[in-house]
């Protein structure tokens, strides 16, 4: 492919840009602004620079688009990664309209606009009420005030796909209005992530929050991928307590006596991805068509 992304939704990164600024409490420990940083570049503040990348690496996802032509497979990719295509920075302004101009060049790629400022969208996206099929479009909700900030802003966007990336999950979320079409507009969520985070500062994410989500979305019939635990993994064991370093104990009581759940610190990848022993890899089809009015 080119592009070995960690990312397990998608199949490849394109970022046309990098840094912006932080705007929610998902922001607070970035991983882009920490991957920026090892690289030498201090690009995520509200009126700092924003770094451009070379025309050799925006000919990448031409490449790309041959390549999925070629073996008749659509190839997904996310952007950005390393930044907000709706970020509203005047050193963008340019590199965003080429990147509509790329998008449009390349039908065999499903680009996955992923944003924390979708009340832009519409602004700065050059299709109106008729985005192309191979766009879908998403916004991070990692608590209950942004998903009801965020979500409706999301619905009015005419796109194929949209999702939310609800990652990291910092409290529970009630998605379930979100989940079924509305009578009048026919609009709804395709998809929903969820994923506790990582690095050095993570979180721990109370497993109930992501079973809420995984279960609204069974009721639904929408897709759900739960991407990973993050650093903190749970422990299989319900505590009253403890301070023990490495431990920690997260959320509402689950259970009649008041318990609340154990997490271990045990790293990203021996966390895993398994939500009650098994993987939720559910995504919308490659080769998702826009619903008509009869189907709405």
């Amino acid at each position: 492919m080119g592009d070995n992304t960690g990312i397990e939704w998608t199949d490849a990164t394109f970022n046309p840009w990098w840094g912006c600024s932080r705007i929610s409490p998902a922001c607070r420990n970035c991983y882009a602004a920490d991957t920026a940083r090892r690289w030498g570049h201090d690009v995520f503040h509200l009126r700092g620079e924003r770094r451009m990348l070379s025309d050799a690496y925006w000919r990448t996802p031409l490449k790309w688009n041959r390549a999925a032509q070629q073996t008749g497979t659509p190839t997904r990719v996310f952007c950005a990664s390393m930044a907000d295509v709706f970020e509203d920075h005047p050193q963008v302004t340019e590199a965003r309209d080429r990147l509509w101009h790329l998008i449009e060049q390349t039908p065999w790629l499903r680009w996955q606009l992923l944003t924390k400022r979708p009340e832009n969208i519409t602004a700065m996206a050059p299709w109106g009420n008729a985005w192309p099929d191979h766009v879908w479009i998403g916004t991070s909700v990692e608590n209950q005030r942004y998903a009801e900030e965020r979500i409706p802003a999301l619905l009015k966007i005419n796109a194929p796909v949209r999702f939310l990336s609800c990652e990291p999950l910092v409290e529970q979320i009630d998605l379930q209005p979100y989940l079924v079409a509305d009578v009048t507009t026919g609009a709804d969520i395709h998809w929903v992530i969820a994923g506790g985070e990582s690095g050095a500062k993570a979180r721990p994410m109370n497993p109930a929050w992501a079973r809420v989500l995984r279960d609204q979305c069974d009721a639904a019939g929408t897709s759900y991928f739960f991407k990973q635990w993050g650093e903190w993994a749970p422990s299989g064991r319900i505590a009253m307590g403890g301070s023990q370093r490495g431990h920690a104990l997260v959320g509402n009581p689950v259970d009649e006596l008041g318990h609340r759940v154990e997490m271990v610190r045990v790293g990203k990848k021996k966390a895993g991805r398994r939500l009650d022993g098994r993987l939720h890899d559910a995504a919308p089809p490659l080769s998702a068509a826009r619903a008509t009015a009869s189907e709405a």
